[in-house]
């Protein structure tokens, strides 16, 4: 029997898909499904998105990519990380299409060249003076179209200044902060990938932008105890007990995804919130109690009111890191898709 279960509501992810399309207007969506979906399932993610109307699949690298083709012949699929020299080959045979930061520019393959209008990281200062011949598409990343909509739109300006020199290129630069609340940055296309998994860029509540979170994350009670005055629970002693206390242990720990600093955050215990005290270790966590329950009592980690992006404020970072963490471990973690 699994310590947990991460269940993956497909409806949701349908409804998310149509939400965010229905504020693209006539720019295309390209789900972004790196890093198996954002720990969501890149197969199920992939298939559900295609179908209502995506029309490319966003990757890491050509692995992923490559390991999406087998059940998508004939998506788009676009690499967007630098691809090493060796990988070229296996993308031009699988009919990937690969995001171009510098040259010498490969042959033989659809380019994407990227610009770099201000997130320095990746991308281009300025294109060649004569693009190579397999380009098909002009590329930049927001560095903080969630928290900074003036850096944003000057970055989006610097875009479009280069992409008005070409407009046989596909254009896209919006990811899903900008496509939720940057109208203007839609352009040819919008990578979306959080808020397809109804996840909010902003780190807010998902419903303030219309979505609905599709990842649930559910264990159980696997011992609860009383702990007495000055008696404490996990490493460290970090949780001591100021007077008779009951706790639950929960059969999941920082190497299934539960991270070490969420410690103070919540979970739902038989239908009530409570806190997770002193420290996660490799392979459980405790939880304080609000009376005696009994072992088997269901856990609630992310679901039914307890979000994802809750727990990125209690550890300090942000959703995407939360959720593409967590870990499938045999005989720990299960992961079904389900559709209803």
């Amino acid at each position: 029997m699994a310590r947990s279960e991460l269940s993956v509501d497909l409806a949701a992810l349908r409804a998310n898909v149509r939400r965010v399309s229905g504020l693209l207007g006539g720019s295309q969506l390209w789900a972004v499904v790196k890093a198996d979906a954002y720990g969501h399932g890149a197969v199920d993610v992939a298939r559900v998105a295609l179908a209502e109307g995506a029309t490319a699949l966003c990757v890491a690298t050509v692995g992923e990519g490559l390991a999406l083709r087998g059940s998508f012949p004939e998506a788009r699929i676009l690499v967007m990380s630098a691809s090493l020299d060796a990988d070229v080959a296996a993308a031009r045979e699988a009919r990937l299409e690969v995001a171009v930061s510098q040259p010498p520019f490969p042959e033989g393959v659809p380019l994407h060249l990227e610009l770099d209008t201000g997130m320095g990281r990746f991308g281009m200062a300025d294109l060649p003076g004569e693009l190579p011949p397999g380009a098909v598409g002009l590329m930049s990343h927001f560095g903080t179209a969630d928290v900074d909509r003036a850096f944003a739109e000057l970055q989006l300006q610097r875009f479009l200044a280069a992409a008005s020199a070409h407009p046989d290129l596909e254009a896209h630069i919006a990811n899903s902060a900008a496509a939720v609340r940057i109208p203007q940055s839609r352009l040819t296309a919008a990578r979306v990938g959080l808020a397809l998994y109804g996840l909010s860029p902003f780190g807010g509540d998902p419903r303030d932008d219309g979505l609905t979170p599709v990842l649930s994350w559910r264990s159980h009670l696997e011992q609860v105890k009383l702990l007495q005055l000055g008696e404490s629970t996990g490493y460290g002693r970090r949780f001591v007990a100021g007077g008779p206390t009951w706790i639950g242990l929960v059969p999941v720990g920082y190497a299934d995804g539960f991270r070490r600093d969420l410690t103070g955050t919540k979970v739902l215990v038989a239908g009530e919130r409570c806190p997770v005290v002193g420290t996660i270790s490799m392979d459980s966590f405790a939880v304080r109690l609000p009376r005696e329950l009994e072992r088997g009592e269901p856990v609630t980690l992310i679901g039914e009111g307890i979000l994802a992006e809750e727990h990125a404020r209690a550890a300090d970072t942000i959703t995407y890191e939360i959720v593409s963490q967590i870990r499938v471990r045999a005989d720990r973690v299960v992961r079904r898709a389900i559709d209803e």
